[in-house]
């Protein structure tokens, strides 16, 4: 089971490669647990060099967060340049972006090279001032783009109502896709170079030793590799040195039917904090579809979903007057790094087990650059990035956030001695969970529409953390590293791979 277990489908149809669970003992040269597009980068990187590879997922092939994405292709960072150079130094923010542009220029060859319908297209993007934000941010972010080497155009105006004359910065040349057929295309290709797909077979452990790594799955099969590569969204193989760099964050998307040719194809994104983003995927017959996302707030610390959703529509609907009938409405979660640039590279203390992690609200592009950084580092020994974004980087200068994030995952412990957030389980309703006190210990409880409890412990299989319900997607989840669980307990998402502990009733 993963992610795509939970309530919510996007618009992004399954892969369809086709995989049976580990059995037994494999070897390959290289093993990569993780389907989605970092792992799936990879793989693909070093099947074509001639490796043997192997990908193992916890659920189905490029079922996770990969396929919750709205697949913005942009060398344009999410956190701003300016951010970006106050933190990291002009150096770092300079290969950050060349990087990100060098993974959207691999996607679109990769894509041509396999003849993979995937709709790729090359297009402008669109940085438009917010009302309520400082109008200084877009001088600024002009020339800040201007420092790391990315070419942006002042203007005034973006084709939504009411905002024909806000300032904006326009980016030429920035890309979008349909991200699961790429997928597709990547998997039959690593398929014909001999890699192997198991699907269905969570990875408990990743150990190295003198002979290479040892992969365990939860029910027991192994893969013994050469090396290994942890692309879990949040990596499975680390308790904290990671992890305390980061922290998960809930975002939210609508899909709207749009008369075709009523809005430029283009990526669209505000200066507001969150932030909201725009793009259009190509339709059938008169219409396209049009993705709006945005809402975001920290993984675990708000059940109001359908409330973010509303409020989506409503904005939306009030910049794009011709909006049809809503499509489809879905979640994801992304991985905020404390200095704004994802972890890619050998894994802290490691030699042959590599992480891709960390992507922020740039998923895509930062998976690509893993399928470039990695393959490098296993093939040549280095990268042009790897400093770029080591995993091992103590981010100093943003010591501020990362003891703010630090802090709010600890305050979620004190949540033990609390409370339940009912009675008793009786006061719960089918198709709903809530906390519950038993004793001295929290109890995760899910009642289904046909009456079944499901009574879960609620310490997080991972550190401990404390879990909550999310109603919208009907899965509990753990706001201090972004665990997720199924409502009979079964782990959903990275760096969690236990289940919750079952309570005796």
């Amino acid at each position: 089971m993963n992610v795509s277990s939970e309530r919510s489908k996007s618009i992004w149809e399954g892969v369809g490669a086709t995989a049976a669970r580990l059995q037994g003992e494999i070897k390959a040269e290289v093993a990569v647990v993780g389907s989605g597009i970092a792992g799936m980068s990879v793989a693909y990187e070093l099947a074509k060099a001639g490796k043997n590879v192997a990908v193992i997922d916890r659920g189905s092939i490029g079922g996770g967060m990969t396929a919750r994405t709205t697949a913005h292709l942009s060398s344009y960072s999410d956190d701003g340049f300016r951010e970006l150079i106050d933190t990291r130094g002009l150096e770092a923010a300079k290969g950050w972006q060349e990087s990100q542009a060098a993974a959207i220029s691999r996607i679109e060859a990769i894509q041509a090279e396999l003849g993979a319908a995937c709709d790729f297209r090359r297009l402008d993007a669109f940085l438009f001032l917010a009302p309520e934000t400082d109008p200084g941010v877009i001088d600024s972010e002009l020339v800040a783009s201007a420092q790391v080497g990315m070419i942006a155009l002042r203007q005034e105006g973006v084709p939504f109502t009411g905002l024909e004359a806000t300032p904006a910065l326009r980016f030429p040349d920035q890309a979008t896709f349909h991200p699961t057929k790429y997928l597709a295309a990547l998997a039959g290709a690593i398929s014909r170079s001999g890699g192997r797909f198991y699907s269905e077979s969570p990875v408990s452990s990743v150990e190295e030793d003198e002979n290479g790594v040892v992969l365990t799955t939860l029910d027991g099969p192994r893969v013994l590799a050469d090396a290994a590569i942890v692309a879990t969204n949040a990596p499975i193989n680390d308790r904290l040195a990671i992890s305390a760099k980061q922290a998960p964050y809930r975002t939210y998307v609508v899909a709207f039917e749009i008369p075709r040719a009523s809005l430029p194809d283009a990526l669209y994104w505000d200066t507001l904090d969150p932030y909201h983003y725009v793009r259009l995927q190509p339709g059938d017959g008169a219409f396209d579809i049009l993705i709006v996302g945005g809402e975001d707030h920290k993984t675990g610390e708000s059940n109001d979903g359908d409330a973010r959703i509303r409020s989506l529509t409503t904005w939306t609907r009030g910049l794009v007057p011709q909006l049809g009938r809503e499509k489809a409405r879905w979640s994801g979660q992304v991985m905020e790094p404390m200095d704004y640039m994802g972890f890619i590279g050998r894994s802290p203390g490691a030699k042959r087990v590599y992480v891709a992690t960390g992507d922020s609200g740039q998923g895509m592009t930062h998976g690509a650059v893993a399928g470039l950084l990695i393959s490098d580092l296993i093939l040549r020994g280095e990268s042009t990035w790897q400093s770029v974004y080591d995993p091992s980087r103590k981010p100093m200068k943003a010591a501020g956030e990362f003891i703010k994030e630090n802090v709010s995952a600890a305050k979620h412990f004190v949540d033990y001695l609390k409370g339940g957030e009912v009675a008793s389980t009786q006061e719960i309703a089918p198709g709903h969970g809530a906390i519950v006190r038993n004793g001295l210990e929290k109890v995760a409880a899910y009642r289904e529409a046909d009456g079944t409890l499901y009574l879960r412990s609620a310490s997080c299989t991972h550190v401990g953390c404390h879990v909550h319900w999310n109603d919208f997607e009907k899965c509990w989840d753990c706001p201090c590293h972004g665990s997720q669980f199924a409502p009979d307990g079964e782990a959903l998402n990275a760096p969690a791979f236990s289940p919750l502990r079952k309570i005796e009733s």
